[in-house]
């Protein structure tokens, strides 16, 4: 099936807001503030230089979405993108989604002069997304990731 990658539109943000809210609940048990996550979705929409959205489309209907967002690379003299923030509809698993709008997203790396790269960070448990990942071509490197949350 064909997907169309693009950036959503302002209309689509509930869509994405919800999606967050989906992702959260079905990979970590969490439940978020609805009202926090539409503000934290907006913001990204009102202030692209933090990053950028990106959904996928089916059949007229955002069925998937994305979160890119900057690293800059000393090492590497320009910017790496990070995937956050990946949702697929339940219903379109397993059907390539992620792996278009990744291809999409190399493309455009490899087009630019801007971007040196792609990273994202998975659930150390969540299987399935890292046999998606490597199935597409990206490695699991060396680095652990370390954090402190407010």
């Amino acid at each position: 099936m064909n997907y169309t990658i693009r950036k959503p539109e302002a209309s689509e943000l509930q869509t994405i807001a919800q999606f967050q809210i989906d992702m959260a609940w079905e990979t970590e048990n969490l439940k978020l503030d609805t009202e926090t996550v539409n503000k934290g979705v907006k913001h990204v929409f009102d202030h692209p230089q933090i990053g950028n959205y990106w959904v996928a489309e089916a059949d007229n209907e955002v069925i998937a979405c994305l979160l890119t967002v900057y690293e800059w690379s000393d090492w590497r003299n320009g910017n790496v993108l990070w995937i956050h923030s990946l949702y697929v509809k339940e219903s379109y698993r397993k059907k390539g989604v992620f792996k278009s709008m990744y291809t999409y997203l190399k493309e455009m790396v490899e087009k630019s002069d801007e971007f040196r790269g792609i990273r994202l960070y998975v659930e150390k448990t969540n299987l399935n997304a890292q046999q998606v990942y490597e199935a597409i071509g990206m490695t699991k490197e060396h680095y652990e990731l370390y954090e402190w949350l407010k």
